[in-house]
């Protein structure tokens, strides 16, 4: 149904760049994610720019053909100042149209950002205070808290910023990164070894949660329901 194609970026503050398009109408299943993200979504020549949530569980969804979208997705620990990622967990807020090519944010006329200038994008962003990065949030992520910080406090700051929990973020990471092992063709007991869980029940509980599908699913391309954007990942330590 979907024609992807994403890419890395050099910057700090992005985790990837993404576009699709829809060759043909029907329901697909959007899976969980940790991180937030700008999506640009253009359908019969209007233009709709959508700050997206990180999302806790699958859902189904369906969409018409021709349908184009492009997405700006962020690191963890990335953070717009005056809105959260706890405020937009498992949804979001549609920006106002300005013009046919640009959107109001923070009383500002934008313009659309595309795949090839969204880095530019971004650091004219970072340029007026508009996105910033938590130094806790990353040094939480890496292993490396201060000592001068309780444990409650980190998980208080964690929570604001990211809007999950780390624990939370742990298991969709884990749970994308056993999709991409099923659908690289691993066999599910390595995939159940290699991204950690006790068991393939274990493993099927958790992606029919995060995924939308069974692990028997996600391996037989004629039974599964098309995914949304999933790439290469690894699971948090």
């Amino acid at each position: 149904m979907f024609r992807f194609e994403e890419r890395q970026s050099d910057s700090a503050y992005i985790e990837r760049v993404w576009r699709c398009r829809s060759e043909r109408a029907g329901a697909f299943s959007s899976i969980a994610a940790s991180h937030w993200e700008i999506v640009l979504s253009l359908h019969h020549h209007s233009t709709m720019v959508t700050l997206r949530g990180p999302e806790t569980r699958a859902s189904s969804l369906s969409c018409a053909a021709g349908g184009e979208w492009l997405g700006i997705r962020f690191k963890l620990g990335t953070v717009m100042p005056d809105l959260p990622a706890s405020r937009l967990v498992d949804g979001g807020v549609i920006l106002p149209e300005a013009t046919r090519r640009s959107f109001w944010l923070c009383g500002a006329a934008w313009e659309h950002p595309t795949y090839e200038n969204a880095d530019t994008f971004v650091e004219r962003l970072i340029g007026k205070g508009l996105l910033v990065r938590e130094p806790l949030v990353q040094a939480a992520l890496a292993g490396e808290l201060a000592h001068h910080h309780t444990l409650r406090t980190v998980q208080r700051h964690f929570l604001r910023t990211t809007g999950l929990t780390h624990s939370a973020i742990r298991q969709i990471e884990r749970a994308r990164y056993a999709t991409f092992l099923l659908r690289q063709a691993v066999p599910i007991l390595d995939a159940v070894h290699a991204s950690g869980y006790f068991d393939q029940p274990h493993l099927t509980r958790a992606l029919r949660h995060y995924i939308g599908q069974s692990p028997a699913q996600i391996t037989d391309e004629r039974r599964s329901e098309q995914l949304s954007f999933l790439y290469k990942t690894a699971p948090l330590p």
